[in-house]
């Protein structure tokens, strides 16, 4: 049934048709049939979702709504806003995949039958997964407030029939949290499987400030690389201080494990909803740099064993809390920003941990593995002490060197391995042996001075001498190397004064519509676990470094020959696909084009792509960012021979420009390793 009453978008629009923004104002201005906007406001009008799809479908330009799409947009322009349809529409998720028959019954007949049945087939699913009535954080929808969101529900069951109902809400919920970045501090899954292992299996597992439930659920893993299986009565408890948020996370975490499911909503420092909990294991991520914790309030507050934490240090006070909640020997595992490792302001409480052997283990992170991106956070593994330790020593490590370029985030392989490895080795021995750059084992009594720094770089011996000079040494045959290669794909100077041919001209949205080439755009999830090329990846050359939240869009996987283009940033640059980075995933804000190779040479198409004025007259403005219509991209029209020999000329270009970002690249790691070695004494200056 259609919904007449949902709203959509320009972008919406956009997104239904595939296209960009600026095809969308064009067909506004050059189409008088085109919808008249029924909301909004007159510089972001809003149109009747039925009406866009029937104009769209008369001009061709739509054969069929995706399910997932319609369903999205009838989320987003729910009457009640989208946290309230989310809610819903988990609830009725919840219900097909605990109890499809009370749904099959509910919905069979008009919308207000539906909304008339589904409470009491609510309540007891509900009260099932979540605990009787008054202790659920998801309330029960009344009938009144279903009814404007039973062609939603109904679009949502139908939705998760072939991915399943699991799949569903995390592609709406990934959806709705893209969509919402500054709303929401997300937890990256790399880390929080990280985290996962350093705590080790645990039946009880909470999390006090547990936000969208990424580290509840990673959790339940065997393994990182596992997906998410629950083990036998496994309990999973959390708390968030948004109501709304709290209640979204326990119905993700609902459909995503067969584990008991008790999420509170509440600030857990102020209002605490776990008093008598005794968990094994405590996960955190909270919120940094809070000078409203309650500081004022909590002054005699029971948790703070280890000292009062002073109001500039609230992270401090995350850590007590997550102490005072597990059982004697429990673990916990907390992420920090670095400065509560040194601040005056909180070495006292940094003592008494020491002391006392709760604090096991400093982990530095390299920079970007969490938000905020630019800084290297910390990882405090602690144990709630059972006895005093006899030989009272810390683990102090530096993940530092596995950062990686840009946006791609840290070598998360090789952060885990060396972590978990350096953590396993000390946990069954209390002992490591030092790890130059890495990793070492420091006796407690060395720590408490005046400061308490914790900070792992200050206390870490520095590489070898002979590992450092050989490392340089190394550099400086690749680079040689490389420059000599440089040297030898130099092009040949350009003829002069030639004057520019007169060509007929085609564009990528033509060759696209005779069959040319197929047109692809990445998307925002998947559900196969694979690289995936971002488009920073794409405009500094590198491999593929992101990942795509799951859910059950099918990932647009790249072959051989693809031409793959960045739509932002208004950078001249086209990547042809070769077997290395076959088979990653398209990222956003990435374009594909798969050229037909009995019509198209891909260095053929992806040399012309890249003209400068070209790109100028295909991109459009906006008051911070150039977005790259690629339909607009023109191409002479050579026959294949011809295109070839364009080909050749233009891969030769790519190898010269990917061998000048190699010896840029090893230039800067020289310059680098002649500072540092200079400075650490590993080389002489003469």
């Amino acid at each position: 049934m259609q919904d007449n009453g949902t709203e959509v978008t320009a972008a919406g629009i956009a997104r239904l048709a595939g296209v960009g923004r600026a095809a969308v104002s064009n067909w506004r201005r050059r189409h008088a049939d085109f919808p008249r906007p029924v909301g909004g406001t007159e510089t972001s009008p809003s149109f009747a979702l039925a009406d866009i799809e029937a104009w769209l479908r008369a001009q061709g330009k739509l054969a069929e709504v995706p399910p997932r799409e319609r369903v999205w947009q009838q989320l987003v322009g729910h009457p009640e806003g989208p946290v309230t349809a989310l809610t819903h529409t988990g609830c009725v998720l919840l219900l097909v995949h605990e109890r499809p028959n009370l749904w099959l019954d509910a919905s069979a007949g008009s919308d207000e039958r539906l909304a008339a049945m589904l409470p009491a087939a609510l309540d007891q699913v509900l009260d099932a997964r979540f605990g009787p009535g008054p202790e659920r954080t998801v309330a029960t929808p009344i009938g009144p407030r279903l009814l404007p969101s039973a062609p939603l529900l109904r679009g949502a069951a139908e939705l998760a029939a072939g991915p399943g109902a699991r799949k569903a809400y995390e592609f709406l919920l990934g959806r709705h949290l893209d969509a919402n970045p500054r709303q929401y501090t997300l937890t990256p899954e790399p880390l929080a499987e990280l985290m996962a292992e350093l705590a080790g299996p645990a039946r009880t597992v909470l999390d006090p400030a547990c936000g969208t439930g990424t580290l509840l659920r990673a959790a339940t893993a065997t393994a990182a690389t596992a997906p998410a299986a629950p083990r036998p009565g496994q309990e999973l408890y959390g708390q968030d201080s948004d109501p709304a948020l709290a209640a979204l996370t326990a119905l993700r975490l609902a459909l995503s494990t067969d584990a008991t499911v008790r999420i509170a909503a509440g600030d857990s420092l102020r209002a605490d909803a776990r008093t008598a909990l005794r968990a094994d294991a405590a996960l955190c991520h909270p919120p940094f740099n809070e000078r409203n914790w309650g500081h004022d309030e909590l002054a005699y507050d029971a948790r703070w064993e280890y000292g009062f934490p002073a109001r500039t240090e609230s992270e401090l006070a995350w850590v007590q809390h997550a102490l005072a909640r597990v059982r004697d020997g429990g673990i916990v595992v907390v992420l920090m920003p670095p400065a509560a490792a040194s601040r005056r302001s909180g070495r006292r409480v940094r003592a008494d941990l020491l002391r006392r052997g709760a604090l096991r283990a400093v982990i530095a992170l390299p920079v970007g593995a969490a938000p905020p991106y630019n800084i290297p956070l910390h990882l405090w593994v602690l144990r709630r002490p059972e006895r005093a330790p006899a030989q009272p020593e810390v683990l102090l490590a530096d993940a530092g060197q596995f950062a990686g370029e840009g946006r791609g985030g840290p070598d998360w392989r090789s952060v885990r391995d060396a972590v978990l490895d350096a953590w396993g080795t000390y946990d069954r021995t209390g002992r490591l042996d030092d790890r130059p750059g890495l990793a070492r084992c420091l006796p407690v009594i060395e720590l408490l001075d005046d400061d308490v720094d914790l900070a792992p770089a200050r206390h870490l011996p520095p590489p070898t001498a002979a590992g450092g000079t050989g490392r340089l040494t190394d550099v400086r045959e690749r680079l040689d190397e490389t420059l000599r290669l440089t040297a030898e794909l130099t092009p040949a100077a350009p003829g002069t004064g030639r004057a520019a041919p007169r060509r007929p001209l085609t564009t990528v949205g033509e060759l696209a519509r005779a069959g040319a080439l197929t047109l692809r755009t990445g998307t925002n999830g998947g559900h196969a676990r694979v690289p995936v090329l971002t488009d920073h990846d794409v405009l500094t050359g590198t491999g593929p470094s992101g990942t795509l939240p799951e859910s059950d869009e099918e990932p647009v996987l790249t072959e051989p020959g693809d031409v793959v283009v960045p739509v932002l940033g208004g950078g001249t640059v086209a990547r042809v696909i070769d077997d290395a980075t076959a088979g990653a995933a398209l990222g956003r804000g990435l374009v594909l084009l798969r050229p037909d190779p009995a019509a198209l040479d891909p260095w053929f198409l992806a040399g012309f792509l890249r003209g400068t004025a070209n790109h100028r007259q295909a991109s459009s403005y906006a008051s911070t960012a150039t977005r790259l219509d690629v339909r607009r991209l023109q191409l002479p029209r050579l026959p294949l021979d011809a295109q070839r020999g364009y080909g050749d000329r233009f891969r030769a270009l790519d190898e010269f420009e990917r061998a000048l970002r190699l010896a840029g690249r090893l230039g800067e790691q020289l310059v680098r390793g002649m500072y540092d070695g200079l400075t650490d004494g590993t080389v002489a200056p003469g």
